[in-house]
């Protein structure tokens, strides 16, 4: 199957672009079983036990041969955040994959998702910890090094890396050891936000560097309604994990307000936007004790399920006009690009005709899931 897409739309395991809904079971699984190979052999990079953003070759061996050096990182080049650069949502494509994992075992019990589980729980345990900042969760782990991050993370990171956690720790894949670890993984990241999450930092959980993240990506609080719901989701996950009180009392200091915040979501939000949306909001009402705040929470996920679903129709839609070619197309080596958008003094290199395929195929996957 030569067809490149963003490792999300992989996750999903079902390619609507490819299969119709009404298309024989045994094709829509050998479809399922293509999309899985994929993932595992074209972007999971096995000496840091994550996952890349693209393609940019075909070529066995060389599909992420764009991906920053050591050096590049080091240097956090292109930028902070390594936008472009096919290292920027690890821990977005982990939290969602170890979630996958964690849902396909209930419904299969196959025991080979136990290693594959803890493959994807060693790599979000690296982007945890190989930087020794107590808490900051880094977007990936440059494989040549095994060691050097991009210093700007983002809620959106966050938000899939802790429901990833919250999902495995709550499964019977994970080991007793494997759970003391994400105890202490998602303690520190609680911490982090009850030290950084303040009026005065204006609810910035900043840069690995301490420093605060100018895009605005990584505030947590005062934000717009689909984000609203991510800090109480954070909080909610380190006391379930823990049972440190310290954690309950933020999560019910937050809860109500974001839930109220969470009722009216902009409808034109991109499917990324909605599905961390979901995934903040599935947490909270799994552990939310209030029956009235529970079915207020519900009644916000089945609205987010309707938009999703009429967006994944009209996203179908557009991807049935473009031929297999286009669908086909690779992503560029980000070195090479053309144009370079400044975005408050981090410069991101622009990918041209593949940015839409990209999103069509993501916007497919994402939608589906959510």
């Amino acid at each position: 199957m030569n067809i490149t897409f963003p490792l999300l739309a992989a996750l999903l395991l079902a390619i609507p672009s490819i299969v119709s809904a009404e298309a024989p079971p045994a094709a829509l699984d050998g479809k399922m079983d293509q999309a899985w190979q994929v993932a595992w052999s074209r972007f999971f990079q096995k000496d840091v036990q994550t996952f890349m953003d693209y393609l940019s070759s075909y070529e066995p061996g060389k599909e992420l041969a764009h991906l920053p050096t050591a050096k590049e990182v080091g240097r956090q080049y292109p930028n902070p955040c390594g936008y472009g650069s096919g290292m920027e949502d690890g821990m977005i494509s982990g939290g969602a994959m170890l979630s996958l994992i964690c849902d396909r075992f209930a419904v299969t019990g196959e025991e080979s998702l136990h290693d594959r589980a803890a493959q994807v729980f060693g790599g979000m345990r690296r982007c945890a910890t190989v930087h020794g900042v107590p808490g900051f969760i880094a977007r990936n782990v440059c494989p040549e090094d095994r060691k050097s991050i991009y210093i700007n993370s983002s809620r959106d990171q966050y938000t899939h890396f802790v429901h990833g956690l919250w999902k495995y720790f709550r499964s019977p894949l994970a080991d007793p050891a494997s759970k003391a670890e994400i105890r202490t993984i998602l303690a520190a990241v609680a911490e982090r936000m009850i030290q950084f999450v303040t009026p005065e930092n204006n609810y910035d959980f900043c840069r690995a560097d301490g420093q605060k993240c100018p895009l605005g990506i990584c505030r947590m609080w005062n934000v717009q309604a689909h984000e609203a719901a991510r800090l109480p989701m954070i909080y909610a996950a380190a006391w379930d994990t823990t049972g440190n009180d310290r954690y309950r009392q933020q999560w019910r200091k937050y809860v109500a307000e974001a839930v109220a915040q969470s009722a009216a979501p902009i409808e034109n939000k991109p499917a990324y936007a909605l599905l961390q949306m979901q995934c903040s909001l599935e947490l909270l009402y799994q552990l939310e004790p209030d029956q009235e705040l529970k079915s207020k929470i519900s009644t916000t996920m089945k609205h987010i399920s309707s938009l999703a679903e009429r967006r994944l129709a009209a996203t179908l839609k557009s991807i049935a006009k473009k031929s297999p070619e286009e669908m086909r197309m690779l992503g560029p080596d980000w070195r090479q690009a053309k144009e370079w958008k400044d975005q408050k003094g981090y410069l991101n290199p622009q990918w041209g005709p593949y940015r839409e395929i990209w999103h069509l195929t993501r916007e497919a996957g994402e939608s589906a899931l959510i």
